[in-house]
C-alpha cells in the first residue's frame, strides 16, 4: 500500500513519550489510542510502564499535546524525547520529503494507492481519468519526492518477528554517525536521532528472544553508544502508519480543489 510521508500533511514533528502512571496502566494506554496525534501507544515493562509516539505539526503544538496527556487520569508524569533525523523506518520507509507542488489529480492518486499500492497504471488512471502514461509518471514523480512510499505493511508476528521491544541510546561524539551504522543492523526495525532523555530511540524485532538479545547485544557492542535502556511491548494499542481508516486527510484547500475538478467532470468528486 502507499504510506503517505507525514511532511505532506504538515505532521513533520515526531516525538517519543515516556509515562509515569499511577494505578492500572491500560486505561492510560486506551485514552492515549484515542488520541489523533498519538500514532503508536503501548503497555511496556520498563523503567516506564507505557509509551506512544505522537505526530504534529510543530514544537508548539508538541508542547500543548504534551499538555494534555500530562493531565490525564493516572498520568503522573511525562518525558519527551524530540525526533529529529529517522534513519530507519521498516513501516514509513526513512526517506527525505523534496519540495514539489501536489494538486488535486495528485492527491486523487495517493487517495488509491492508499488505498491499494497494487493498483496497477492503468487501473490508477482509470480511477482518475488520465492516460496510463500521465498516472504512471504522476505516480513516479510522487514517489521520487517522497510523497508516497509503496510499500507491504504486515504484521511482525505474520513473518515471524514474534519478539520485539523499544530501546533508548545515549552517545558518545556524534550521535547521527551512531545511528548511521546502527540503522544497517539486523533485527533494527525502527531508528531516529533527537534530544531529550536520550540521543537515539529505536525498536528492535526478531524472531524469537536469543535473536533478540543477540541484537540488543550488538548494540551496546556498537562504538559510540554509552548507555542503553530496553522496554518490552507487552500490549500495543495503537500502531498507525497510513492515516486514518487507511486514507490521508486532505487538506482544506486541496480538498476544495477536489470537489471542484469532481464537479467539472460531473462525479462529483
Amino acid at each position: 500500500m502507499g504510506v503517505l510521508h507525514a511532511g505532506v500533511l504538515g505532521m513533520e514533528v515526531l516525538g517519543h513519550v515516556s509515562f509515569r502512571i499511577s494505578g492500572p496502566v491500560r486505561p492510560v494506554v486506551q485514552e492515549l489510542a484515542a488520541r489523533d496525534a498519538v500514532t503508536f501507544a503501548a503497555q511496556t515493562a520498563g523503567r516506564f510502564p507505557a509509551v506512544a509516539h505522537l505526530r504534529v505539526r510543530d514544537d508548539a503544538a508538541l508542547a500543548k499535546e504534551l499538555a494534555e496527556l500530562r493531565s490525564l487520569p493516572g498520568v503522573l508524569g511525562a518525558e519527551v524525547f524530540r525526533a529529529e533525523t529517522v534513519v530507519r523506518d521498516s513501516c514509513n520507509g526513512a526517506r527525505t520529503l523534496r519540495e514539489v507542488s501536489i494538486d488535486p489529480l495528485d492527491w486523487r492518486l495517493v487517495r488509491h494507492l492508499q488505498r491499494d499500492g497494487r493498483a496497477s497504471y492503468a487501473e490508477l488512471a482509470r480511477q482518475v481519468g488520465l492516460s496510463q502514461a500521465a498516472a504512471r509518471s504522476r505516480v513516479v514523480r510522487l514517489i521520487d519526492a517522497g510523497v508516497v512510499h509503496v510499500t507491504a505493511l504486515v504484521e511482525p508476528s505474520v513473518v515471524g518477528a514474534n519478539e520485539q521491544l523499544g530501546f533508548g541510546l545515549r552517545c558518545k561524539g556524534d550521535a547521527t554517525a551512531v545511528a548511521m551504522r546502527l540503522g544497517g543492523l539486523t533485527g533494527v526495525s525502527f531508528l531516529t536521532t533527537g534530544f531529550g532523555r536520550y540521543d537515539i530511540v529505536g525498536s528492535a524485532t526478531a524472531a524469537d528472544r536469543p535473536a533478540l538479545v543477540e541484537a540488543i547485544e550488538t548494540i551496546r557492542s556498537s562504538s559510540g553508544v554509552t548507555y542503553v535502556e530496553t522496554w518490552e511491548h507487552l500490549a500495543v494499542a495503537k500502531e498507525r502508519h497510513r492515516g486514518d481508516n487507511g486514507v490521508p486527510p486532505v487538506p482544506a484547500e486541496a480538498e476544495r480543489e477536489l470537489v471542484a475538478f469532481g464537479e467539472r467532470r460531473g462525479d462529483g468528486g
